[in-house]
């Protein structure tokens, strides 16, 4: 037994042997998910490899955050407002995750960047399926971005998909209507493939949740959760914008966008614009 103070026996119970059994390695597929780093500089420049994990994990933060959203949808839709907030709470923190992860690429220098910056041709994160996905059940459908896919029918057909079914923000006025709340019927009829704008005649709706929060309580809690979510989507979309002009200045994207100057359009963009607006009616 080793003394030094820092190393400590393996317990007897611990298994060793994995010929047979299934192994941490085997349950995540490592060597899959490990062997997915295929940097094209040649020769290889060390910064490439940050960059493909970056944009990697991102992907599967990603996979996860539709994930939630999905089945917050579906509660919803089915009174069960409890587990769509507990779903909406993972999604808040994976969307904490995913902005800290900037600054771990922001470390990238533009000469840094510049060494490899040719072999990614016109990759972009603007292609990103899961980003739009994402975007789409929150409410910021667009159908140009489909174009984006027709050369993946399968992904493309996920995102038509999405894109003519109802958003979160659908289904949770949907909610307020079931209960009790005096939604207008325009609304709840409306083309849930067209991109949201703000409807004014909603605001009624919820100025009365938010001055009455003891009587309305699980409305109120929602209302807030969503404007947590849109918060945190600006919040990235900012560190985005910040550690892009970093990096490559006033550039162009790689995809053929302006860089900079269309990221930044992005922070225009709103997904619960009445959740916003009614706060200038609380209390007047």
């Amino acid at each position: 037994m080793s003394t030094d103070g820092y190393s400590r026996p393996l317990e007897s119970g611990v298994k060793r042997d994995f010929r047979e059994a299934m192994s941490y390695g085997d349950y995540l597929r490592l060597d899959l998910v490990l062997s997915a780093q295929q940097p094209l500089s040649d020769p290889t420049r060390h910064d490439e490899l940050l960059f493909i994990v970056q944009h990697q994990v991102s992907e599967l933060w990603l996979k996860l955050m539709l994930h939630e959203l999905r089945a917050a949808r579906s509660w919803i839709a089915q009174d069960d407002l409890s587990p769509a907030l507990k779903a909406l709470a993972r999604v808040k923190h994976i969307q904490h995750t995913l902005t800290e992860q900037w600054r771990v690429l922001a470390t990238l220098t533009p000469s840094e960047y510049a060494e490899f910056r040719q072999y990614l041709q016109s990759a972009s994160g603007f292609q990103s399926w899961q980003y739009r996905a994402v975007e789409f059940i929150l409410g910021n459908k667009d159908a140009q971005m489909l174009q984006v896919f027709d050369h993946e029918p399968q992904i493309h057909r996920l995102l038509a998909e999405l894109f003519d079914e109802p958003t979160l923000y659908d289904e949770f006025l949907r909610f307020l209507h079931r209960a009790g709340h005096p939604v207008p019927k325009d609304i709840l009829d409306r083309d849930v493939r067209q991109k949201w704008h703000l409807h004014p005649s909603l605001l009624p709706v919820f100025a009365d949740i938010y001055d009455h929060t003891n009587s309305h309580w699980r409305e109120y809690e929602a209302c807030e959760t969503l404007v947590d979510v849109e918060d945190n989507f600006q919040l990235w979309r900012f560190r985005h914008l910040k550690t892009v002009e970093r990096i490559i200045g006033s550039k162009s994207g790689t995809g053929g966008s302006s860089g900079v100057p269309f990221l930044r359009k992005a922070l225009d963009l709103t997904f619960f614009p009445e959740l916003y607006a009614v706060r200038g009616e609380i209390g007047s």
